[in-house]
């Protein structure tokens, strides 16, 4: 698929009072501060695409970046062809920016009007922004918010009107910094639904999306960038960086018409570190193993040879959770 968005060798170095001093001939007391370095990635047509790491770990620089707000020190981006440095004002045309504690909001303003300053500010007619107001409203359940001032909103509805307000322009692609923050689970829910609905719509809307929560980001994208110190680790899907990252991985098979002492004679030989258990008629067996090895492929077959039947076979791996924390102890024993 054609990328939408791409970015090749960016990094960016904030320069901090180091180099103020230095031009003021001043003894430096700061050093830089190198929020990326070297990334590289393309975010494809119509894809949902993860960004995940720890805070500082250079998220929210790269989103800026993309969104003109910051520009690289070197490497580019370009959005449909567009590049961030040289071409930013048709670039921003298609994109809409959803922010983390969004802070340019009229807090005395009401939510309606609000909305209706930043669609005139993007040239839509009073008319053709009142039905997109409107048509918002009721995606993103504001609905009953309408007449209330942004500054008596709460913390979710305010996170609501950040992203109502990025797709007043219909645009192609949405930058989200963390969505569902400050939203009760059932509209978190809501949320990524609509966000998913976005992805398959005609057209579809290409979103990069940055969470720290993790089962959003499994449910939502199909790849994932895992960022650690503005370097990107890993890059792929959320099941492959989960199962290559992790060396063995538990199984758990339930079986029925197989007794515990049955099912421990005969996978002991083909099995070990095996532990066996009751649910009622049915027996579960639990063991380790390398990921890759046969030692699965001989459990069942010694299981079926029995006559048993394998009523679940489920594999626990490592979480995105286990990945992230990897890596950040990666980081610091290479920083001692």
């Amino acid at each position: 698929m054609p990328a939408a968005i791409a970015i090749r060798n960016l990094s960016k170095t904030y320069p901090g009072a180091f180099e103020l001093r230095r031009l003021l001939r001043r003894s430096p007391r700061k050093q830089p501060v190198q929020a990326l370095c070297d990334v590289s990635f393309d975010v494809n047509e119509g894809e949902i695409f993860g960004l995940i790491g720890p805070n500082g770990a250079g998220k929210t620089t790269l989103t800026k970046i993309i969104a003109t707000l910051v520009q690289p020190t070197t490497g580019a981006v370009t959005v449909k062809g567009f590049d961030s440095v040289n071409e930013s004002a048709a670039l921003r045309e298609l994109i809409g920016l959803a922010a983390a504690e969004e802070r340019s909001f009229y807090w005395r303003l009401t939510v309606e009007q609000n909305l209706m300053f930043f669609a005139r500010l993007y040239s839509i007619s009073k008319r053709q922004a009142q039905a997109r107001i409107d048509e918002l409203l009721a995606q993103l359940d504001l609905e009953h918010s309408r007449s209330k001032r942004f500054g008596e909103l709460s913390t979710g509805n305010k996170q609501r009107m950040a992203i109502a307000r990025a797709l007043l322009s219909t645009p192609p692609i949405l930058l989200l910094d963390e969505p569902t923050r400050s939203l009760d689970p059932l509209a978190a829910a809501r949320m990524r639904s609509f966000i998913g609905s976005l992805a398959v719509g005609d057209p579809p809307v290409t979103i990069l999306l940055t969470s720290h929560n993790l089962n959003e980001i499994e449910e939502l994208c199909q790849r994932i960038a895992i960022i650690s110190h503005g370097r990107i680790r890993e890059l792929d899907t959320p099941d492959r960086i989960r199962t290559l990252h992790k060396a063995r991985e538990r199984v758990r098979l339930v079986l029925d018409g197989i007794s515990i002492e049955r099912a421990v004679n005969v996978l002991a030989p083909a099995l070990a570190d095996v532990e066996v258990a009751k649910d009622g008629p049915r027996t579960i067996i639990t063991f380790s193993r390398e990921i890759g090895d046969d030692r699965l492929d001989r459990g069942l077959r010694a299981i079926l040879a029995n006559g048993t039947r394998v009523v679940a076979c489920e594999t626990e791996r490592a979480s995105l959770l286990e990945v992230l924390e990897a890596y950040e102890r990666e980081e610091d024993k290479g920083n001692r």
